[in-house]
């Protein structure tokens, strides 16, 4: 295929992604906004005020950016792994996988999909957050790059659950045994500074605790450990989550359901 021709294939299924999760708007982003929303009440509001301070900073301040990089997290993946599982389970990914698309192009555009609907979360919550603090920036280029990274990763991890998925049940397993407990622990809700120095150590293996931290130096200027070790941690996931999808694209005979 010519430059021109890569151009529109990958348009394309953009296009068609994007589509997807905004005609089902219902699905896709009100679901949440409601349960940030009653993150905020219960955790920053009741809770919150008990708390006090964390690291400093009045406890709703800390936790907003947990809570948003949360959202992009949950709503990138499940683009992704909702979307190729549905063309798989369906039969149509045979049609695209037989075309001249490089699948190159093919990945790169369902990630793409999974970072655009990660982005709108990820302002729909921002946007609630308002409601019940202001947000202080502290460098804007750093949230702007952390939120498209993380997209970007968990969207590879998405396409990658959706590759093994031979069911709907198994599209469900990850997000709740795997990547739901790693977020509650990956300091959304509190400092490891919190913690003693060996469930420190134990956090220090969770890759969300790095983008966490370094979303909220973003917002606060403060981060549990240190930028350039997170960016570097949030670029090799990206690698080897992208050599790995684009290695069972290319290979990987559970692609028909």
């Amino acid at each position: 295929m010519t430059p021109r021709e890569q151009w529109i294939a990958y348009a394309t299924i953009v296009i068609k992604e994007v589509t997807r999760f905004m005609r089902i708007w219902q699905q896709t982003l009100v679901p949440p906004a409601i349960s940030t929303l009653l993150y905020f009440v219960i955790f920053g509001s009741l809770i919150g005020k008990r708390i006090g301070q964390m690291d400093g900073f009045d406890y709703m301040d800390f936790l907003v950016p947990g809570l948003i990089l949360m959202a992009v997290i949950n709503a990138s993946y499940q683009n992704v792994v909702g979307s190729f599982f549905g063309a798989k389970w369906g039969k149509s990914i045979e049609e695209l996988l037989v075309s001249p698309t490089p699948n190159s192009i093919i990945l790169l555009a369902y990630v793409t999909g999974g970072v655009a609907r990660g982005i709108l979360v990820g302002l729909i919550v921002t946007g609630i957050s308002l409601l019940f603090t202001d947000l202080n920036i502290y460098s804007l280029g750093i949230l702007a790059s952390v939120v498209i990274l993380t997209a970007i990763l968990f969207s590879l991890g998405g396409f990658i659950n959706a590759i093994f998925a031979k069911t709907f049940d198994d599209v469900s397993i990850v997000p709740t045994f795997v990547l739901l407990p790693l977020t509650y622990l990956g300091g959304v809700f509190y400092s490891i500074h919190l913690l003693g120095e060996f469930w420190q150590q134990v956090s220090k293996v969770n890759p969300i605790l790095y983008m966490v931290n370094a979303f909220r130096y973003g917002f606060l200027g403060i981060s549990d450990v240190g930028l350039a070790f997170s960016y570097g941690m949030i670029v090799f996931f990206i690698v080897c989550f992208f050599a790995l999808s684009l290695y069972l694209l290319t290979y990987s005979r559970g692609l028909r359901a």
